[in-house]
């Protein structure tokens, strides 16, 4: 049986202060992430009300390659960053479609 695809909304805000310097380290990950195998789409976007909101909406062909994606180096070094850009956790949710 094939594994289901997997949506992912991640969230994250940025420190005052901190939005341009969250920005680019978010752009950063974009292009290696959508060359990643598995990888159906991965799209960064910010809040209309509040410049500090950053959101990735992603699809992955299976979570074997969401695993993989989360062992990535560029990944790595951005959740290593993330104490000293972020407020607070990256928010994870993962969903899965059923319409």
């Amino acid at each position: 049986m094939a594994e289901k695809k997997v949506t992912v909304m991640a969230k994250c805000k940025a420190k005052p202060g901190m939005e341009d310097n969250v920005r680019k380290e978010l752009m950063a990950l974009v292009g290696p992430t959508r060359l990643e195998p598995g990888c159906i789409n991965y799209d960064l976007h910010c809040s209309n009300e509040d410049k500090s909101l950053f959101m990735f909406y992603e699809n992955w062909k299976s979570k074997q390659d969401l695993d993989s994606h989360l062992e990535m180096p560029h990944l790595k070094n951005f959740i290593k960053k993330a104490e000293t850009l972020l407020v607070e956790p990256i928010e994870i949710v993962l969903w899965e479609m059923i319409s």
